[in-house]
């Protein structure tokens, strides 16, 4: 099947702050230069916060991870999990098409949705709350005919049980997920013929099933709120995010400053007091290396394309702008001292001057010069 991008697209994307410090913490899972591999976690927060990927969704994300537009793209049309248009914003149904369920009864929910919610696939209904699709196999073939909706299954479905899931999911109800006619799991349909006895910490509903309705809202979209924040890795064993990595000032700074002792006199205390292990590696961090001279503002008013340099896109020029840099020839001065300093103080893009080779790169396109990157640029390659 082709995928293309919607033929409508909004003007712009950004992230939630929650999502986007949730999205921040998946980087530091990766070895640097390795943040590539985020790519479909950071995907999947975008769809989950905006229902659908939009083109500018897709070159944000391309820019969080130093990705070339193109790549990214791959990606987002490569997976089906992947909506590249507007979906219901109250739900997104999902019905599967291969043989068990075919043979079950899938036509017959097609038809449902045909009639209560638009007649073709991925088509909003009037008031643009719902959409469908036909899917491959979801792997409950035991329970077919069956859909997805939302993160949960909806199985042994017919077209009358189909219509009053809809019907609830209308009014504002979240419908119990699982078996829809009286199965507890995916045992025969006549009863179970072994394993009868039931253990004591037997639930109500079957897995997931409890869970979903513990929860109480399995439509609801992932925004970032649902857990407190973690980056159990970078915590020390704490389970805490690591303000450093996050680059978010350490928690409380007034409480630390009050509880700190007041310094003696200089003669007195030639050594400061050791900071706590998290501040002080943010504190070192940001202090490394010397910062560059940069400009108030670009020469004769218009400053270079630094997208020409490999590893530049538009949020990385535009902190490059607000630096202070607009000229090739700024940045093919910095010196191996300037260069750590920038590095440290790119946001969400730390060491990518040294990775990329920022420095080589604007030196020949500062001489008139042209790299082969900067080619593919100029030729439309690179998006």
């Amino acid at each position: 099947m082709l995928r293309r991008l919607h033929h409508e697209q909004p003007d712009s994307f950004a992230f939630t702050p929650a999502n986007q410090a949730w999205a921040e913490a998946q980087l530091t899972k990766y070895p640097e230069g390795r943040q590539a591999s985020a790519v479909i976690p950071l995907l999947w927060r975008a769809q989950e916060q905006e229902g659908w990927l939009s083109k500018p969704a897709i070159e944000t994300i391309a820019d969080m991870l130093g990705m070339a537009y193109i790549r990214v793209l791959e990606v987002a049309t490569f997976y089906f999990m992947f909506q590249l248009k507007p979906v219901g914003t109250l739900a997104h149904v999902q019905i599967c098409g291969t043989t068990s369920c075919m043979i079950c009864g899938a036509e017959d929910l097609i038809k449902v949705c045909q009639d209560k919610i638009a007649d073709k696939a991925h088509a909003l209904s009037a008031d643009g709350k719902f959409s469908w699709e036909e899917v491959e196999c979801l792997g409950a073939c035991t329970n077919a005919p069956m859909v997805q909706i939302g993160k949960d299954f909806y199985e042994d479905l017919t077209p009358e049980k189909l219509t009053e899931i809809l019907e609830a999911l209308a009014k504002g109800d979240v419908p119990v997920p699982g078996p829809q006619n009286g199965r507890y799991g995916c045992e025969p349909l006549g009863g179970l013929t072994a394993l009868t006895e039931v253990d004591s910490g037997h639930t109500q509903y079957n897995g997931s099933v409890q869970r979903a309705v513990d929860l109480g809202d399995t439509v609801k979209r992932i925004d970032g709120t649902e857990v407190p924040l973690t980056t159990p890795w970078n915590a020390a064993g704490t389970g805490d995010a690591d303000a450093a990595v996050l680059e978010k000032p350490a928690a409380k700074p007034a409480a630390a400053k009050a509880e700190a002792p007041k310094p003696a006199p200089k003669a007195e205390t030639p050594k400061a007091a050791p900071k706590p292990a998290a501040k002080a590696k943010a504190e070192d961090a940001a202090q490394e290396g010397t910062r560059p001279t940069g400009l108030e503002g670009a020469r004769d008013g218009a400053g270079d394309d630094l997208k020409m340099i490999k590893g530049v896109g538009p949020a990385l020029e535009k902190l490059l702008n607000e630096l202070g840099f607009y000229h090739f020839d700024q940045v093919a001065a910095w010196t191996a001292d300037e260069v750590a300093w920038v590095d440290q103080n790119l946001k969400g893009f730390k060491g990518r001057v040294s990775r990329d080779g920022w420095v080589d790169q604007a030196r020949v396109l500062a001489e008139g010069g042209q790299t082969e990157f900067a080619q593919r640029v100029k030729k439309g390659d690179v998006y």
